[in-house]
């Protein structure tokens, strides 16, 4: 049986998983928590990170259902012992770093059943291997990183002095955008390093919204409301998509093309527009609420 679709976002929050005393509060903070024994552990917290991860579950269901547990790459030794603690908790999600073709899967759980993966393409083969790795079943959304892909390729910074990515970045960045969405799967795009930048988070926020990104990958708690704001449409923008949308209703057209003040639309523009009623809540409930900054 495959895994259910994977619609967890806008903001995912990494969570040292050595650190199970912050597992709750993340969790709390964000739409999702990354409980990583990869990168945020040291080697020699790799077990005692392992056995947090088992000992400190979430007990809440709705909780549960919001982690995602990254592991260390496919090849390293670290990978079968995180399989293996994993299996020992209830978490059903796992963030795949550096995935690529030699990620042949799928990730069993004990009982045989496959995890729903989160591919990290953030290597040169991995951005190459962006369609084959969405076009797996059990793979559930594409994420990607700048600094490992960057590194990957002998480079030494993703960004330039003015703070914005190098061309090779953003090919990266867009290859696996149109990879997931080739494949009908969201697209996570990667964190934002310099923690104090909350105006430039907030610029490629909205840059990964309007493109077409499901979530983004947060490093720090204050970066959560950031990426939050930036994924909500503005109260005008929801305003115009909603007459937009209605006046095709009005006008009786489904396809073709027709006038709303003084602008051509046709398929794509409402397509446009129910993205945006999308993102809003518009057609799911309502936005989510925030009461001192916690998920509600």
């Amino acid at each position: 049986m495959n895994p259910d679709p994977f619609t967890l976002g806008p903001a995912l929050l990494f969570c040292p998983a050595d650190r199970p005393d912050r597992y709750a509060k993340a969790a709390s903070r964000a739409d999702a928590v990354i409980l990583d024994l990869e990168d945020a552990v040291e080697p020699g917290a790799k077990d005692a990170a392992r056995r947090a991860l088992v000992d400190r579950p979430l007990d809440d269901p709705a909780d549960v259902d919001r982690v995602i547990v990254r592991v260390n790459a496919v090849g390293t030794p670290e990978h079968e012992a995180d399989l293996t603690a994993l299996a020992s908790t209830p978490y059903r999600t796992v963030m795949l770093p550096k995935a690529d073709g030699h990620f042949v899967g799928p990730l069993l759980d004990r009982h045989g059943r496959p995890y729903a993966v989160v591919a990290l393409c953030e290597t040169a083969a991995g951005v190459l291997a962006a369609p084959a790795l969405a076009a797996r079943p059990e793979v559930v959304a594409l994420a990607w990183g700048a600094e490992d892909l960057v590194a990957s390729i002998g480079g030494t910074s993703s960004r330039g002095d003015d703070g914005r990515y190098r061309d090779v970045a953003r090919h990266g960045r867009s290859a696996v955008l149109l990879a997931a969405a080739a494949a009908g799967k969201p697209a996570i795009d990667a964190v934002h390093l310099d923690l104090a930048d909350h105006d430039g988070l907030a610029a490629e926020a909205r840059d990964a919204a309007a493109s077409g990104f499901a979530a983004t990958l947060c490093v720090h708690p204050a970066h959560v409301p950031v990426v939050r704001e930036a994924y909500a449409p503005s109260a005008g923008e929801v305003a115009e998509a909603r007459r937009l949308v209605d006046a095709a209703g009005t006008t009786g057209v489904s396809g073709g093309v027709f006038t709303h003040d003084g602008r051509m639309v046709d398929g794509p523009v409402l397509r446009h527009a129910h993205a945006v009623l999308r993102r809003a809540g518009d057609t799911l409930g309502g936005p989510i609420v925030e009461e001192d900054g916690e998920r509600r």
